[in-house]
């Protein structure tokens, strides 16, 4: 199967990536992507894995000097991802518009850029008990977010490949 990747600017400016058709191996997942929906799914999981190794940072280097929280542009992800859908369900095929902190690239891949996260820097200065709960916190949403993109993968693979699986 052919792969069918173009480069679209819209009225707005925004770079557009148009994905038809492709397939992709990414990490462990080892799925073969062939629809929109599934290059979403790994989308979501890269991006909440990359926010795992944040978060884990956050965590890890609190106590150093002049360390300062960071954090995935997670509402601005999920809205380009919301986009996608949208445009999916429109005209079946898969448009991904750049943001500030989020650029997509051809052969499937992108680029998240951490920004400061100014509610953990605030209760990293004032208290941390509840700087620790709040990025563990963050940590359990993410993990589930994550779980869910897997799990959606594994159920769309089963569905068109009855004899593969999904490793975690």
């Amino acid at each position: 199967m052919k792969s069918n990747v173009s480069m679209i600017v819209c009225e707005h400016g925004c770079r557009h990536i148009k994905i038809e058709n492709r397939i992709l191996r990414r990490m462990n997942l080892s799925p073969i992507i062939i629809d929109n929906i599934a290059e979403l799914l790994v989308k979501i999981f890269d991006f909440t894995e990359r926010r795992r190794e944040i978060l884990m940072r956050n965590i890890t280097e609190a106590a150093m000097p002049d360390f300062v929280p960071r954090d995935l542009d997670v509402d601005g992800f999920s809205d380009l991802m919301m986009q996608a859908i949208s445009e999916h369900v429109r005209s079946e095929r898969l448009l991904l518009c750049d943001s500030e902190n989020i650029k997509f690239g051809m052969e499937g891949s992108f680029e998240s850029l951490p920004v400061v996260d100014e509610q953990s820097k605030q209760l990293l200065e004032n208290d941390m008990k509840e700087y620790m709960n709040l990025q563990v916190e963050k940590l359990s949403e993410n993990l589930l977010n994550q779980k869910i993109a897997v799990e959606f993968l594994r159920q769309k693979q089963n569905k068109g490949q009855p004899a593969g699986r999904l490793d975690n």
